[in-house]
């Protein structure tokens, strides 16, 4: 930071002040002194000029009250900011409360104790609560409106001073003899501060001042010392809470008279006096300190006695009150912010989080990229890229140099052991220094890397693209001295440390606190030589080609020294040899060139000539010493280009820093720039020209060049496109040469400056549609392009015509307009790209429709058939591959979506043999995975029925023997009946196919039944394929009508089930039949069925007996006799084998008309059937 005095105001009739406030949010300052004197003041800025904002701006006193009040000499002012209420108290004791009304202030309320004075009042953090403390030990707590909260007495103790806490739970009383007292909110004692910053002090000591900062902006680190107590012989402790035990001392060496943060917590302003040395006369001076104890400046301010420091809100103003003036200094902080590729680096602190918030602000399109970065150190810029300097880890002394592109995306990190206090960069390097040591890193980025070099990047530090010297050391340019990546060598300490760095592409300079500077070549460290300079340096900055040092020293004086001979043309490492030669001796003279209070500078990019800088409020620009007029502003500059300045107003974005303005980034044109621009307009162009012969630069030859394409001087701009070597431009003028008509020369020339409608309309009057056209074909403006093909007179080209509907196609769809774009597409006969509309507005239909108006073997289809099979349209993709002759894509295709018949189907008739291997080895591994429906599934999709019947059985024979309920069983052997059914079909139609006229139908079925005695295990599969379903129909059927009391019918149907014992276990066969015949009172049939159970090998003891028990309580009451003769597959005379089942009743079927199934081929009485609308055994429908 860099600090300087900037304004004096006097106090009439030479009263002394006693103290001075400054009001953050508003911007009043109150001043009280001697003989009641009171004022408030605000200085306010009126200006509407862009350049002129913040300390630049004029600025006036829009108010000067003198409030009337006090008698005694006001000794405390304090500011209630939220509430716009002002509280001031005088010797005597009188407090009294101001308010502001109608932009001037008014005696609100008074307060008069009239046993003492007060010494220290103090709002809290919200402005609810004020704490006044009483010289001999009263305090008194009050609210914002004038209540009375509290008051207590501390008896024997004279107080001085008093603070808050942030969240106002705690309250410091200072003590006349410099004790610090913790109590709480409600004025209970809670603790004595210890103080040890007082160790080794003797003698009477007071307080000079305790500042709490509360955290309103934020802090600076997560845990940042934020509570200040001073005392008057100069020591000070910065703690992080209010009994921290490792609080940061400070030894000032002046007698304090005055403390305060400022609005961020970032600086504490220690006021006072020091003793001048070599004399006794006391100077005035104010300390600025970060919180962790660092020194920053020391401003001197002229006058006997300071008596008090306030900031101003933005922390970019403090006032001083010295004798009967206020002094106001300008402060110029160090912000953390870079500048690349028209990119505003610059971070800044939130109040709700830790991080810092980096903001990467694009300048040319206005967007803006955030990054959280916590315990971010510096950020520091060159060419398109920027170091983030961070640190590591709280606990663990390391820190991370991250590489960003100007987007903020990290691209390259290195971890680092020693602290980067000063970190520069060129564009191949980032130098990082400590105080004792420097670290380079020849960094790189991905668009560099070649294939060769991909392979050596995880070997770049044993190649050297890393190095750590300590700057005692003097490497060489053979290497012997230092280079290897030894943290622990880097920390030996160093009698003068490095206290600034700076660098160009082939000259690394230390500065040194000494005022020694090292000068070492890049890229291979070598030292090659040592300047002293007159003081302690602050910053270093080398000119374009490294001829030339800028120094800013620590007092903000800038010098300059040449580090070449100067003038000489190029600059070689080689010549540079290993130690000060004659030639060099002479270089290292500084210049007489020297300027006071200079805060930032920047060299020209392109003249190691031209520099500019900031002087107060003032940015001078420089060419050979020469100053021009200065430009009032106070940005910070950020390129120096094209004799143009790029500066940004970091103050102004400061203030709202979510949302930076274009207006804060400012332009300067340098004198020679506007002259010359001057000239060309109002003298004429050769004129200028001459001009330009004497002050040569690249962009004032191209203002040249363009001025005379104007004028269409075709001769001056050809030789001034030469001068700045714009081959572009040279190119331009000899076309132009080539035209005969001025108005196409106009035209060109207008097109040339980005005058496009005027060039358009140049064109359109000469009847030059066709220029018109590819100008904005040029442009890419397609929307004008077909308005002008279609407007216009004449025929227009079917071509270009094309080519415009789909580049306007190609907009819409580059912004997802796909409906839009469709339309133009349909009119471009773009088939791709209709394609592609149709598959992402998701128009199946359309695509199908293309698919089939497609030419066959379009290179298209292929890539239609894909579309489709990722919507799962199988049959559309199948069409689409075998249009274009690629039927396996379509197999595949069927077999991505499961569809395997019909890639049986057309590997069949494609001849493709591996279909079948590919479906076992997909059923094998959907059985390992136990998915067995799912194979069941892919079998019968591929036509492969029997194989999903076998399947099928199998998994309704373990359901059966789960127990799972029957009807689920039921419905299992149906299913597989039914794909044993569909395998026996397929077998007949495939016979039938290959049957041709010579065979008869006989002939084919004798065929037929001679395949399926080929697979006798198979034919056993499809001849019993009913058997379990019947079981289960029986077992359920005999139940239901047991249930429904039909229970002759339930013993007849029970008996059917002997015949199945095979699928249904005998235990529940007979168990069943022995309730159907106990209920329907056929007791023979039951003994029958207890019997059987009796005698089941399968049964363990303790069932048998079970049975046994029952059999006997059931047979002693009943006689094994049936009440009538259940009559079972009764045959009529002369027929053989046994009568069909009823499957809806069980019963033998009689009749010599019955109903049969045309699936499962079982019968049933019509008049029961008539009763149902689907088969009771395979649930076909029977319509």
């Amino acid at each position: 930071m860099f600090i300087y005095l900037s304004k004096k105001i006097a106090i009439p009739n030479n009263i002394h002040l006693k103290c001075v406030s400054w009001n953050k949010d508003q911007g009043f300052i109150a001043c009280g002194g001697d003989d009641g004197l009171l004022r408030v003041l605000k200085l306010e800025t009126q200006t509407d000029d862009a350049k002129l904002k913040g300390l630049a701006a004029p600025s006036n006193l829009s108010m000067n009250q003198t409030l009337e009040g006090h008698s005694g000499a006001v000794q405390v002012v304090t500011w209630n900011e939220q509430y716009q209420k002002l509280t001031t108290s005088d010797q005597n004791g009188l407090i009294i409360v101001w308010m502001l009304y109608k932009g001037s202030w008014y005696e609100e309320m008074i307060n008069n104790r009239n046993k003492s004075v007060v010494r220290s009042m103090s709002w809290n953090a919200d402005g609810q609560k004020i704490c006044i403390v009483y010289e001999d030990g009263a305090v008194i707590v009050g609210s914002v409106d004038g209540n009375r909260i509290w008051g207590k007495e501390l008896k024997g103790i004279q107080l001085a001073h008093v603070a808050w806490s942030p969240d106002s739970k705690i309250l410091l009383y200072g003590m006349a003899n410099g004790e610090v007292h913790i109590y709480d909110n409600q004025g209970n004692f809670i603790v004595k501060m210890t103080v040890g910053c007082l160790n080794n002090v003797n003698g009477a000591i007071s307080i000079a001042g305790i500042h709490w900062y509360a955290g309103a902006e934020g802090y600076v680190e997560p845990d940042c010392p934020c509570l200040a107590i001073c005392f008057d012989n100069g020591r000070c402790q910065i703690m992080r809470y209010e009994n921290d035990e490792n609080p940061v001392y400070i030894d000032t060496l002046m007698n304090v008279v005055s403390i305060q943060w400022n609005q961020s917590g970032s600086v504490l302003a220690v006021g006072g006096s020091l003793r001048a040395s070599g004399s006794d006369k006391e100077i005035n001076v104010v300390q600025f300190y970060t919180p962790f104890g660092e020194h920053l400046r020391t401003l001197k301010v002229p006058g006997k006695q300071m008596t008090a420091v306030a900031w101003e809100g933005g922390g970019l103003r403090i006032g001083l009150a010295v004798d009967s003036y206020i002094y106001f200094a300008n402060i110029r902080p160090d912000y953390k912010w870079g500048y690349c590729s028209s990119t505003v680096v610059y971070a800044y602190t939130k109040p709700d989080r830790q991080e810092y918030c980096v903001v990467f602000w694009d300048t040319k399109n206005n967007e803006k990229f955030v990054k959280y970065v916590k315990s971010l150190l510096s950020i520091t810029t060159s060419g398109d890229f920027c170091i983030l300097a961070t640190r590591a880890d709280e606990n663990h002394p390391q820190y991370v140099l991250v590489l960003c592109n100007s987007i903020g995306t990290p691209l390259d990190s290195k971890y680092i052991d020693i602290d980067p206090l000063f970190v520069t960069m060129t564009k191949t390097h980032v130098i990082a220094a400590s105080k004792e040591a420097f670290y380079t890193w020849q960094y790189r980025v991905a668009k560099k890397l070649t294939a060769l070099e991909i392979n050596q990047v995880t070997r770049t530090r044993k190649e050297g693209r890393e190095r750590l010297y300590h700057i005692d050391n003097a490497p060489s340019s053979t290497g012997e001295s230092g280079g290897g990546l030894d943290f622990a060598a880097a920390f030996t300490a160093t009698r003068d440390p490095i206290c600034c760095i700076t660098a160009t592409d082939k000259t690394l300079l230390l500065g040194r606190e000494s005022g020694t500077v090292h000068r070492y070549s890049l890229p291979n460290i070598a030292l090659v030589q040592k300047y002293t300079l007159n003081n302690r340096a602050y910053h270093l900055s080398l000119n374009c080609n490294s001829s030339r040092l800028a120094v800013i020293d620590i007092a903000g004086v800038l010098t300059l020294l040449d580090v070449e001979v100067h003038g000489s043309p190029t600059d070689s490492p080689g010549g540079w040899g290993g130690g000060a030669t004659a030639g060099s001796a002479a270089a290292g003279d500084p210049s007489k060139f020297e300027r006071k209070d200079v805060w930032d500078m920047k060299w020209a990019n392109d003249n190691p000539d031209l520099f500019s800088m900031m002087e107060k409020t003032r940015m001078y620009v420089f060419r050979n010493l020469d100053p021009e007029e200065p430009i009032q502003t106070s940005g910070y500059i950020c390129n120096f280009e094209d004799l143009e300045i790029k500066s940004v107003l970091l103050d102004e974005i400061m203030k709202d820093p979510e949302m930076p303005n274009k207006d804060y980034l400012i332009n300067f044109e340098i004198r020679s720039l506007r002259d010359s621009r001057a000239l060309i307009e109002k003298v004429g162009i050769k004129d200028a020209s001459l001009f330009i012969e004497d002050n040569p630069h690249p962009r004032l030859w191209r203002l040249l060049a363009e001025a005379a394409l104007q004028q269409l001087d075709m001769e001056t701009a050809e030789q001034a496109f030469v001068h700045c070597k714009d081959y572009q431009g040279i190119e331009l003028v000899k076309r132009l040469a080539k035209l005969q008509s001025e108005a196409m020369k106009q035209a060109e020339v207008a097109a040339y400056f980005s005058r496009f409608e005027e060039a358009e309309r140049m064109y359109l009057d000469m009847d030059r549609r066709d220029l018109a056209i590819s100008l904005r074909i040029k442009l890419g403006d397609w929307f004008r392009v077909l308005q002008l093909l279609t407007t216009g007179s004449g025929d227009s080209d079917d071509a270009l015509l094309e080519q415009a509907y789909n580049a306007i196609g190609d907009y819409f769809a580059d912004r997802q307009k796909w409906l839009n774009a469709l339309q133009y597409y349909l009119r471009g006969r773009n088939q791709e790209r209709l394609a592609e509309c149709y598959y992402m507005l998701e128009d199946y239909d359309g695509l199908e429709r293309l698919t089939i108006s497609l030419p066959e073997n379009h290179k298209l289809l292929p890539d239609i058939g894909q579309m489709f099979v990722t919507v799962g349209m199988c049959k559309q993709a199948v069409t689409a591959y075998l249009r274009c002759n690629q039927p396996k894509a379509a197999v595949d295709a069927c077999v991505h979506l499961n569809q395997w018949n019909k890639a049986v189907e057309l590997a069949k008739n494609h001849n493709m043999k591996e279909i079948k291997s590919l479906l076992a080895k997909y059923a094998s591994h959907l059985l390992e995975k136990n998915k067995t429906l799912e194979a069941v599934e892919l079998y019968r999709k591929a036509h492969h029925f029997l194989d999903a019947a076998k399947l099928m059985f199998t998994i309704a024979g373990e359901e059966a023997k789960k127990r799972t309920r029957p009807l689920r069983v039921k419905k299992l052997y149906v299913l597989a009946a039914l794909l044993a059914n569909n395998h026996h079909e397929q077998v007949k139609t495939s016979q039938h196919t290959k049957a041709k006229g010579s065979k008869s139908e006989a002939t084919s079925a004798l065929d037929g039944l001679l395949e399926d005695d080929a697979t006798p295990a198979d034919n056993r599969v499809v001849d019993n394929a009913w058997r379990g379903a019947q079981a289960y129909h029986f077992f359920l059927l005999a139940q239901r009508q047991l249930i429904d009391g039909y229970t002759e019918d339930a013993v007849r149907t029970a008996l059917h089930l002997r015949d199945y014992e095979d699928m249904i276990p005998a235990v529940e066969v007979y168990s069943l039949l022995a309730v159907c015949s106990a209920a329907s009172r056929a007791f023979y049939t039951c003994s029958q069925a207890f019997i059987k159970l009796e005698s089941l090998e399968s049964l363990e003891a303790e069932q048998r007996q079970l049975y046994e028990d029952l059999a006997l309580e059931i047979f002693t009451k009943h006689s094994p006799k049936d009440n009538h003769t259940v009559e079972l597959h009764s045959a009529p005379e002369g027929t053989d084998g046994k009568l069909p089942t009823c499957i809806v009743t069980g019963r033998p079927i009689q009749e010599f008309q019955f109903w049969m199934c045309n699936v499962c081929k079982h019968c049933a009485m019509e008049q029961e059937i008539s009763k149902y609308n689907f088969c009771p055994l395979c649930h076909t429908s029977l319509a």
